[in-house]
């Protein structure tokens, strides 16, 4: 049977379609009268089973595993050179061994453990590791070799304590119950077994896999970072607030007033490339991408092919990486704290194809703030920028697994992702008040309606001979026959910006802006990066927020549901004033104002 269908990296393309309909019909006639298969998605990995349907559906979405060539689980026979008759197969589990899983992980973090310490450094050899890290490897190797208990010869320590805290995390426990499940563990193994007794003691051992992070002193108003140059210093040097809570004069160490923490971004890109399991797929936005005009992945957009042409030394290496960064605020607390707010800032790596670029496991949190920073965020922003400026400058070496040689590692973010309030964070365009389209700027159409501030120039984005733009009474009472509002550069956004003087940052500095301001709030910590003026699309705007938005608002008013529609007495009264939607206008009977319901046009909804 022909399965070259399974190396088609277009799983739109009609030789994969019809290899997955090969399959599933193998599958229905080796299984006769199953509802259910094990699905060999690159995702499900043969482990889970789901219908047929499914199973297909899995297929188009996630592809089949490349190294399933031979499909003994889904009924294929085995043919055994001892014997001429083949044998039937059906419960075929690969057998992989803990403990060689744990030290590929051993592997993958220190890939050039045995180099020699006095080797001299070449392009393509590894940088030896320095003696730190030396003591590391060769600790959580003693671990890997170290029985759990004497004779036990499935796990060892370290193995034991991978295969908990991977459960730990997998199934959300706490900290509490997962030490109580330690001390049950401990207590049913022989005496003299080497089972950490609590996940502080789990966590020490598995110190050197781990990816560590940055405690940094904040000032209490969110002025500044006591950073670099300003880390010696006890108070603020803008607001002269003190670095430190007041404690009593017994206490020997000093508790700072905020704190972030900060999670450095190069040695978690460096990971991608240490490991066998990523190494490869960081090159896939240019070596196995399908480029046919269809947008599939972030680099058929054609602001990643601007970056490409404006950068050509960069993208002429595929394992540069492209990274989008994201922010959003959340309370980890309920009901139990209304008013605090935790703001994470994720970064994501695009070279990885479209099923792995977005998953959870490859977004990697550079910040974490523990309040609301608003236009402050950049204050916290600093430590990353810095670190985004000398990736793009000077990159850092960095050993690719695929290849076993070394390369410098370059890296650009290419946009942001937020929702509206933080596009204004981090943007520095307000994105309130009646000049609040970050777009338009400040030839943007707005005028206070149903009270409230609304945006009413969206016909001058139509074409030309566009036929709403002559509707005036189905609008807002005028034709429509100005052109689109211009689009600003970036250099030209960098200039206006740099001609503007600015407050500086913190909670207690006025936030009085003057006109010529119009709704800039700050210059954005973003335009430090070289190329950040250059990129065609600087800013986005979540998908999720904008269609569960749209969708309440269009559900809310058509089922006229009360709290949720927009078709207000306000907004009626808000056309009559204005003159326009006759039919719309409250109806006054005896004095008495009346809102009927609103008629239904019968081509919003074809047959």
């Amino acid at each position: 049977m022909d399965i070259r269908w399974i190396q088609n990296p277009n799983r739109c393309a009609d030789e994969y379609l019809d290899g997955i309909e090969d399959f599933i019909e193998f599958a229905r006639r080796h299984n006769p009268g199953a509802t259910r298969i094990r699905c060999p998605c690159r995702r499900c990995n043969n482990t889970l089973w789901e219908t047929i349907e499914n199973v297909g559906f899995h297929l188009v979405r996630n592809g089949m595993i490349e190294t399933y060539s031979i499909w003994n689980l889904h009924g294929e026979q085995l043919e055994h050179a001892s014997s001429s008759n083949a044998t039937r197969v059906d419960n075929v589990q690969p057998i992989v061994d803990a403990n060689d899983e744990v030290m590929d992980i051993i592997q993958d973090v220190f890939p050039f453990a045995s180099t020699n310490m006095n080797q001299e450094e070449q392009d393509d050899v590894p940088t030896p590791i320095d003696s730190a890290e030396f003591e590391q490897y060769e600790k959580l190797l003693k671990n890997a070799n170290q029985e759990l208990y004497p004779g036990c010869e499935s796990f060892s320590v370290l193995t034991a304590i991978v295969e908990l805290m991977h459960g730990k995390i997998k199934y959300r426990m706490s900290n509490l119950c997962f030490d109580y499940f330690l001390g049950v563990f401990k207590r049913m193994l022989p005496t003299d077994n080497c089972l950490p007794k609590d996940h502080k003691q789990a966590q020490k051992v598995l110190n050197g896999l781990g990816l560590g992070y940055e405690k940094i002193h904040a000032c209490k108003n969110n002025c500044m970072l006591f950073y670099k140059e300003h880390e010696s210093l006890d108070t603020c040097p803008i607001c002269n607030e003190s670095r430190f809570k007041m404690t009593s004069q017994n206490r020997t160490t000093k508790i700072p007033q905020k704190v972030m923490r900060y999670l450095p971004l190069k040695p978690r890109l460096q990971r991608l490339y240490m490991s066998t399991h990523t190494a490869t797929d960081m090159r896939w936005h240019q070596e196995k991408r399908v480029d046919d005009d269809v947008m599939r992945h972030p680099a058929d957009g054609e602001a990643w092919k601007e970056f490409d042409r404006t950068f050509p030394e960069f993208a002429a290496d595929p394992r540069n990486v492209r990274l989008g960064l994201a922010t959003d605020g959340f309370n980890p607390y309920g009901v139990l704290n209304q008013h605090h707010s935790t703001w994470p800032i994720f970064v994501f790596p695009y070279n990885l194809p479209p099923w792995k670029c977005m998953k959870k496991e490859y977004m990697m949190m550079t910040v974490l703030i523990t309040e609301d920073p608003g236009r402050s965020i950049d204050v916290y922003l600093r430590p990353l920028v810095d670190e985004l400026k000398d990736l793009w400058t000077n990159g850092v070496r960095t050993y690719d697994k695929s290849t076993g040689k070394m390369f410098t590692l370059r890296a650009a973010v290419m946009w942001t992702v937020n929702d509206f309030p933080a596009y204004a964070m981090v943007s520095g365009w307000s994105t309130k008040g009646y000049m609040a389209c970050p777009v338009c700027k400040e030839d943007v159409t707005s005028g206070w309606h149903a009270g409230k501030v609304c945006y009413l120039g969206h016909r001058r984005w139509l074409p030309w001979d566009h036929e709403c733009r002559e509707k005036d009474k189905e609008f807002d009472g005028n034709t429509e026959r100005r052109l689109r509002p211009r689009e600003w550069s970036g250099d030209e956004i960098l200039d206006q910006l740099n001609r503007l003087d600015f407050a500086p940052f913190g909670k207690t500095v006025s936030r009085i802006r003057p006109s010529t301001h119009m709704n800039w709030t700050h210059k954005p910590m973003f335009f430090e990066l070289p190329y950040w003026s250059k990129l065609k699309l600087r800013h986005n705007l979540d998908v999720m927020h904008v269609e569960k938005n749209v969708f309440d608002t269009l559900v809310g008013t058509i089922l006229d549901i009360e709290g949720k529609t927009k078709d207000t007495i306000k907004a009626r009264l808000d056309l009559e004033r204005m003159g326009i939607r006759r039919g719309l206008w409250m109806n006054r009977d005896n004095d008495k104002a009346r809102r009927d319901l609103a008629f239904c046009c019968p081509d919003f909804f074809p047959n």
